[in-house]
């Protein structure tokens, strides 16, 4: 039966990769898509027209970050997280679950709720499922996310499986909590490397027919081959007329792999937190702009970028870092998030053309050349 959230266009006869449409009220976004993490209700050093420019249809934010300040209640008073953070496009919110793994020295877990100690003053800050709900309901994000209990990896089985049920439980009460009709709910698919909890895990959060599923609890540790298993054992157990994101996600190479895998949807710190420390991604390698090489580099990024960076020589983008000016910073942040915008719509149209497999084939090929004879970003 098809989804009003969500239309699957087209799969691509030979990899199976899958291109779709999310339809929010704010807009519809173009899958397979890239979200940049806007954490705090902002991409670091990025206006919103700016980032609209890049391509980006849809951002990530924090619950638990926008909980503690400003309060979803100063959000929702001043109009939303739209209004209030001047980005016209949809939203998708994380539920706080990846802090109960990126703050596991100040966290309790019970089934009840998580217990935080606020790194913002010390504070007790209790998260449960309906807590987390609350809160994203206040802010009024498009897509809000399940209360999900995420652990690093390696993990021993018991630790893994306590989690992975407690993830389906919560699961259910964010489910049961959701009072507003405008919002899609995804839920979580834990189980960390363990490939019957992760199947089980998916058929049970299916059978509750939630508007969309994603992909928790990876890149906490394990590798990359790790992941890609875990992805091909879990995505055939999701509804195929639901969206299906992979949280957390990644690397170039990361995100044409799992959209090989059925993956419609991502985000990660990657484009922005690389930029922000000097290294550019390009379709010929990564280019690490404060390497002495480019000292005198007259030549652009990359030739066919249109993003602002692209505009100026190596060398000046070299210099602003050396400099320590935030221009730099801040131009590689655009670059780079136009560069993941603009791998994403070469994927969309490699899907529709039913060649994915061929354009994934070309890109490694291309990054692996790069890696091995020292010609990234030539």
């Amino acid at each position: 039966m098809s989804d009003p959230f969500f239309r699957l266009l087209h799969i691509d006869r030979q990899s199976g990769a899958r291109r779709g449409r999310l339809v929010t009220v704010h807009g519809p976004v173009e899958t397979p898509a890239f979200m940049p993490v806007g954490t705090q209700g902002t991409v670091k050093g990025v206006m919103p027209e700016l980032l609209r420019s890049t391509g980006t249809q849809m951002i990530l934010a924090n619950t638990y970050h926008l909980m503690l300040r400003p309060g979803e209640q100063v959000v929702a008073e001043l109009g939303g997280l739209h209004r209030f953070a001047c980005w016209p496009g949809p939203i998708l919110t994380d539920s706080g679950g990846f802090q109960i793994f990126s703050l596991a020295k100040l966290t309790r877990v019970d089934d009840s709720a998580a217990v935080f100690r606020s790194h913002v003053d010390g504070s007790v800050v209790v998260l449960s499922p309906e807590r987390a709900v609350a809160v994203q309901e206040s802010l009024g994000a498009d897509v809000i996310m399940t209360l999900d209990h995420v652990i690093a990896l390696p993990a021993p089985r018991e630790a893994v499986r306590d989690a992975m049920q407690r993830s389906i439980r919560w699961a259910e009460r964010c489910r049961l909590a959701q009072s507003r009709r405008d919002q899609s709910l995804f839920a979580i698919v834990q189980g960390g490397l363990e490939e019957d909890l992760r199947v089980r895990c998916a058929r049970e959060l299916a059978a509750m027919d939630f508007p969309g599923y994603a992909v928790g609890g990876l890149s906490v540790g394990e590798s990359a081959k790790e992941m890609y298993h875990i992805l091909e054992i879990t995505t055939p157990h999701l509804p195929e007329e639901k969206p299906r994101y992979l949280m957390g996600v990644g690397r170039p190479t990361d995100l044409l792999e799992a959209v090989r895998r059925g993956i419609d949807l991502f985000d990660c710190v990657m484009p922005t937190r690389n930029g922000r420390n000097a290294m550019a991604f390009t379709h010929r390698g990564p280019v690490r702009i404060r390497n002495r090489r480019y000292e005198r580099d007259a030549r652009p990024l990359e030739n066919s970028c249109p993003c602002p960076a692209c505009q100026f020589p190596r060398a000046y983008l070299r210099h602003l870092f050396m400099a320590k000016e935030m221009l730099g910073p801040i131009l590689l942040t655009l670059h780079n998030i136009t560069y993941y915008q603009r791998l994403m719509r070469e994927v969309r149209n490699a899907i529709e053309a039913d060649c994915f497999a061929e354009y994934h084939q070309e890109r490694i090929a291309h990054w692996g050349s790069a890696a091995t004879d020292g010609t990234g970003g030539s």
